[in-house]
């Protein structure tokens, strides 16, 4: 669904990713981690058309994505972005009926479709008890999953998620999570989603990319590529993977300097 095909991008002199080679299928769950400054924000950006992207390295469905109209990239791609302060104080659900934007003509109000359709993404992320308060009054954690709730609302094949679970709390990390994996189980919808807890990215995705540096350390499977090797070599941490008793799966515990 989305093919990446020798991606290097700089800011200035600065090259802050290298080469990057990815091929993203229909229906999977992705998540890109590796630690600060590695390029997963500018990988997401990229991807998302946030920045000027190099020609012929971003492809949907085998199409440059340079030669996408705005619009019709809109139908293809949502984004929750790590940064979801909103300068103006719109309503609640005012927010989330944003993601309908595409779907509507210069001047069109929302149909009634428009509006079952963000109520349902809002309910699904237990946000429609918020409908008619300001977007500035309510929590970060709820304006978070606000923001989700509109990306859900815009119907689109693809959603990109930038820490979508920085601000939340554990209960609400896992509610929405569950939500995101839901959808993406049931609609096939394609997820790419930045995650810094490493036993989420292994619970949660088909697939991880570990950055660093700006470069793929490895790619595929999650019990692959989170090791205790690479996770040394790219967190420069020491852990222990072990066996999770009560679900079988794979756990990783950081081994602090005053126990080693």
């Amino acid at each position: 669904m989305v093919n990446i095909d020798n991606l290097s991008y700089s800011f200035e002199d600065t090259k802050v990713l290298d080469n990057i080679n990815l091929n993203i299928e229909k229906g999977k769950f992705y998540s890109i981690i590796g630690p600060n400054g590695s390029g997963k924000t500018t990988l997401f950006k990229n991807i998302s058309k946030a920045l000027q992207v190099p020609r012929n390295t971003i492809f949907i469905e085998n199409k440059d994505i340079t030669r996408i109209a705005s619009k019709d990239m809109a139908k293809k791609v949502s984004c929750v972005p790590q940064d979801t302060n909103i300068e103006f104080d719109f309503s609640v659900i005012d927010i989330v009926l944003m993601g309908r934007t595409p779907y509507l003509r210069m001047f069109q109000d929302e149909t009634d479709e428009d509006i079952q359709i963000a109520k349902m993404a809002m309910e699904m992320t237990n946000t429609w008890h918020l409908k008619d308060k300001k977007i500035n009054q309510i929590s970060g954690g709820e304006r978070q999953r606000v923001i989700i709730a509109r990306a859900i609302a815009q119907s689109t094949q693809i959603i990109l998620l930038d820490e979508p679970i920085s601000n939340l709390d554990i209960h609400n990390q896992i509610e929405i999570l569950d939500t995101i994996k839901k959808l993406n189980k049931e609609k096939n919808l394609t997820v790419i989603s930045i995650l810094h807890d490493l036993n989420l990215a292994l619970a949660y995705s088909d697939e991880i990319f570990l950055l660093n540096k700006g470069k793929i350390v490895s790619k595929g499977d999650p019990h692959k590529v989170l090791t205790e090797e690479n996770i040394k070599n790219v967190y420069n941490m020491k852990v222990n993977i072990i066996k999770n008793p009560l679900t079988g799966n794979p756990y990783i515990i950081p081994v602090f300097n005053q126990f080693i």
